[in-house]
Parts: C-alpha cells; sequence; structure tokens
C-alpha cells in the first residue's frame, strides 16, 4: 500500500484502554439497569454521547449532558492501566523520523484522549481529531475527511489504521484505505479492507518520493 500521510484511531489501535472504557461503562449500565453486554457490543469506535443517545431515548439534552460530563471525568481521570499497544511507539517513531505526517483520530473527547496520549507515552500528534470538531460522529466520515483536510492530503492519498466496526465503516466512507488490526469477525466490507493486522509490529514502513510504501513484515 502506498500513501502521503496516516489517520490512527486510539483505543484498541495506538492503546489498550479497554478496562478503562469497559469499567466507567458497566458502572453506568448497572447504574440505569441496562444490560452490560448491550453498551458493549454497541459503544465502540463511537462517541459517549452518540451511546448516551442510543441508550437513553427521550432523555433531555440536559440529562444527557450531565451524564456525558461524568463519563468523561471518569475517563479522562481513570488512566491506570492504560498503555500503548505492542509496536505503537515504535511505529509512531518511525512516521517521525521518515517525515511521513500522521495524525490521530478518535471518537474520544479531548481530555480523554490527551490524558490516554499521555499514559501510553505515545509521541504528540501534530493533528488530533476529537468528539468536539466533528457534526457527525463514527461511522459517519467526517472525522477522517477532516484528519485528512488537516494533514493537507485527499483521503485516499491517507491510509487509516482502525479496530472497530465503527472506525472502517467511517473510514471508507472517506474513501480511505483502511488496514484493520484485529478487527471483529463481523466487520461488514471487510473485502475492502487494504490489510488485516494482528499486530502494528507486523507493519513495515518506508520512504518513497512524495510518501511512504507500507507492507508486512514476514
Amino acid at each position: 500500500m502506498l500513501c502521503r500521510g496516516f489517520l490512527f484511531d486510539l483505543d484498541g489501535t495506538l492503546i489498550d484502554s479497554l478496562p478503562v472504557v469497559e469499567l466507567a461503562w458497566s458502572n453506568w449500565a448497572k447504574s440505569k439497569g441496562v444490560s452490560v453486554k448491550d453498551v458493549f457490543d454497541f459503544i465502540h469506535g463511537k462517541q459517549a454521547i452518540t451511546s448516551l443517545r442510543h441508550f437513553m431515548p427521550g432523555a433531555s439534552e440536559e440529562t444527557l449532558r450531565a451524564e456525558f460530563l461524568a463519563l468523561e471525568k471518569f475517563e479522562a481521570e481513570c488512566i491506570d492501566g492504560v498503555t500503548a499497544l505492542p509496536g505503537a511507539v515504535a511505529l509512531l517513531n518511525r512516521l517521525n523520523e521518515l517525515d511521513i505526517p500522521w495524525a490521530i483520530v478518535t471518537s474520544g473527547t479531548m481530555p480523554v484522549a490527551s490524558a490516554r496520549i499521555r499514559a501510553g507515552n505515545l509521541p504528540a500528534p501534530a493533528v488530533l481529531i476529537t468528539a468536539e470538531q466533528v457534526a457527525r460522529g463514527k461511522p459517519q466520515p467526517d472525522a477522517y475527511l477532516l484528519g485528512a483536510e488537516k494533514l493537507g492530503f485527499a483521503p485516499r492519498e491517507c491510509i487509516v489504521v482502525e479496530d472497530a466496526i465503527a472506525g472502517i465503516q467511517a473510514a471508507l466512507a472517506a474513501g480511505c484505505p483502511v488496514i484493520a488490526v484485529n478487527p471483529p469477525a463481523q466487520t461488514p466490507q471487510k473485502d475492502a479492507v487494504g490489510m488485516l493486522l494482528t499486530s502494528l509490529e507486523q507493519l513495515r514502513i518506508e520512504r518513497e518520493a512524495g510518501g511512504a510504501r507500507v507492507s508486512l513484515i514476514a
């Protein structure tokens, strides 16, 4: 695969935040009498406010906002155990070394994303797209379209690296080529994904005229 820039999802792609995410949402689900399994099946890759609207139909915007802020506060402050996934730091450092532009495009908010980037000791992204910056979250393409725009490239020139169904759908809708890391077995449009990985450690990045060549390490 060839590209000029990279757009990375954060949670589940660059960092392991699953214990914190599931703790926050399981506590929330139990407090509302909602099935924890149903919540876990829905939330991944989506903005928190989207999940709250799904599980609290008819709730006022004031109520939704209060629930959202409580979840955001918990997830921004609870970072114990948040770590970089294997190969993530080395891959981002490699891109910086080769002067290949990259961005992080997350469904999380700025406070949550910033806390997790620090907790995972990831290199700071020059471009960070968070929930506050887009009108529609994943699986809509808005976040990845904005990420490509901020890097200064067309979407087709930016490889998206994702793990969640909603994120893969968003990337494909934006017109970006996709590398999927441990995607769910039921991922739709899997045949449209350029590469399927079990770890970022499998990626080899080489500089090419005008961009990068991406291949798999045998």
